[in-house]
C-alpha cells in the first residue's frame, strides 16, 4: 500500500481529542503536529482549540466536533502540507480550558501592620483559596504559557505568586487606611471587603496574560499567635480601664488586686508548711490571718478622695460617736453626717481618743476602745 492509500484509508478513522488524563490541565498541547484532513476534531464544551503555525495563530475553534476538511474550514488552507498533496494539515494545536478553576491554595506573611486600638505592631498573615478563568486563550499562550509542552502547574504556580503579592500590597494598606482594628479583621468581620479590595488589585496584574481571578474561597487574615495573645490582654486591660472609670482608678485596682494575690500567695504558704503544731486548725487560722494582712493592706492603700491619682496610706483621725468609724477631724462625720464632739484636754477621768469620760479604774475607753490618756 502506498503512502497515498493509507492517507485515504486512514483519514476516516482519525480522531483528535484532549485525553481524559489531560481533561484538567490548563493548556494541553497535542503531541503531533502533522494531522490528516478529513479527521474527526473534538473540542469539549468548556475548551477551545488553537492551531499555530510558523509561531503565529491561524485560526481557532469553538466546542463542537468539527471535521478537517479546507471546505468546511476555511482557514484549514493556510495549513495544509502539499508535499503530501493536500492530505495532511501541518499545525500545532492548543487545547485551552475556559471553565473556572478552583482549589488553587496561596498563603504568606502580609508582615506587621500597627494595631490602631493599641498602637502595637502585630505580625499579619494571610491564606485561602482562589479560583481563576481563561478569558483570551490566544493571549495565555502567547504570553505566559508558550509554545512548549504547557503544564498546567506553572500556570498556577505563577498566580499564586500574583495573588500573594497583591495580597500584601492591598490588605495592608487597607488596613492602615481604615484603621479596623485587627481582632475585628481577623474575626472576619471585614472579609468581604478585603475581598472585593484584593480581587480590583488582581485584574491589572493577570488581565495581560488572558487571564482574571474570579473570586476568593476560605479568604483568612491572622495573627501571630504570641502576638494575637498580647493583642487580647491589652484589649482586657482597656476594658477594665472603661470599666473603674480611668487610670488613676485602674491603678487603684490594680494595687488592690495586687496585695490580694499577695494575701492569698502568704495563706497558701501557710497552709502548705502549717502542720508542725500537731493539726490542720491551725494553717487554716494562719491562712485566714494573711489573707486578711492581704485585705487589710488593699484597703489602707486604696484612697476614696476623687481628685487623687495616687496611692497612699488613710492618715487616722477621731472617731464618730454615732457610726464609731475613723474620720478627720471636723465638725460633722464624713461618713455618717452626724455632729463629732470636740476633742476634750485629756485627763485622767477622760479617753485621749475621744474625750469620752472613763471609770476611774478603766484603762481602756468604752465608747472607742482607745487607752486611757
Amino acid at each position: 500500500m502506498g503512502v497515498m492509500d493509507w492517507f485515504k484509508q486512514g483519514t476516516s478513522e482519525m480522531m483528535v481529542a484532549r485525553p481524559d488524563g489531560a481533561k484538567a490541565q490548563v493548556v494541553w498541547k497535542h503531541p503531533d503536529p502533522t494531522i490528516p484532513t478529513m479527521a474527526q476534531l473534538t473540542v469539549e464544551a468548556d475548551e477551545v482549540a488553537l492551531f499555530f503555525k510558523d509561531g503565529k495563530v491561524v485560526g481557532t475553534l469553538q466546542p463542537g466536533r468539527h471535521t478537517l476538511n479546507t471546505s468546511n474550514i476555511p482557514f484549514f488552507s493556510n495549513l495544509v502540507d502539499t508535499f503530501t498533496g493536500g492530505n495532511v494539515l501541518i499545525s500545532e494545536v492548543f487545547f485551552v480550558n475556559t471553565r473556572e478553576h478552583v482549589g488553587a491554595r496561596f498563603g504568606g506573611r502580609i508582615g506587621h501592620v500597627e494595631d490602631p486600638k493599641s498602637g502595637v505592631p502585630v505580625e499579619t498573615l494571610v491564606h485561602g483559596e482562589f479560583s481563576f478563568r481563561v478569558v483570551d486563550p490566544e493571549q495565555l499562550v502567547i504570553g505566559l504559557v508558550g509554545m512548549g509542552r504547557a503544564e498546567s502547574f506553572a500556570v498556577k504556580s505563577w498566580l499564586k505568586e500574583q495573588v500573594l503579592k497583591v495580597m500584601r500590597d492591598r490588605v495592608a494598606e487597607t488596613l492602615v487606611k481604615r484603621k479596623w482594628p485587627l481582632l475585628d479583621v481577623t474575626s472576619g468581620a471585614y472579609t468581604e471587603e478585603l475581598e472585593q479590595e484584593v480581587l480590583a488589585g488582581l485584574d491589572a496584574h493577570v488581565a495581560p496574560y488572558g487571564l482574571t481571578i474570579v473570586r476568593l474561597g476560605n479568604f483568612v487574615v491572622g495573627m501571630d499567635e504570641d502576638d494575637a495573645e498580647h493583642l487580647k490582654t491589652l484589649y482586657r486591660d482597656a476594658a477594665y480601664l472603661r470599666t473603674v472609670g480611668g487610670v488613676a482608678n485602674y491603678q487603684r485596682f490594680a494595687a488592690g488586686k495586687a496585695f490580694m494575690g499577695a494575701g492569698e500567695g502568704m495563706a497558701a504558704g501557710s497552709m502548705g508548711g502549717g502542720g508542725g503544731d500537731g493539726g490542720g486548725g491551725g494553717g487554716n487560722l494562719a491562712a485566714g490571718a494573711s489573707l486578711g494582712i492581704g485585705l487589710g493592706m488593699a484597703q489602707m492603700l486604696i484612697r476614696d478622695n476623687a481628685g487623687g491619682d495616687t496611692l497612699a496610706p488613710v492618715t487616722a483621725g477621731v472617731v464618730c460617736g454615732s457610726c464609731q468609724a475613723s474620720v478627720a477631724p471636723g465638725k460633722f462625720c464624713s461618713q455618717c453626717g452626724g455632729a463629732l464632739k470636740p476633742p476634750m484636754a485629756a485627763s485622767p477621768l477622760a479617753c485621749s481618743g475621744c474625750g469620752e469620760a472613763m471609770a476611774p479604774d478603766a484603762k481602756f475607753c468604752p465608747s472607742c476602745g482607745g487607752a486611757r490618756g
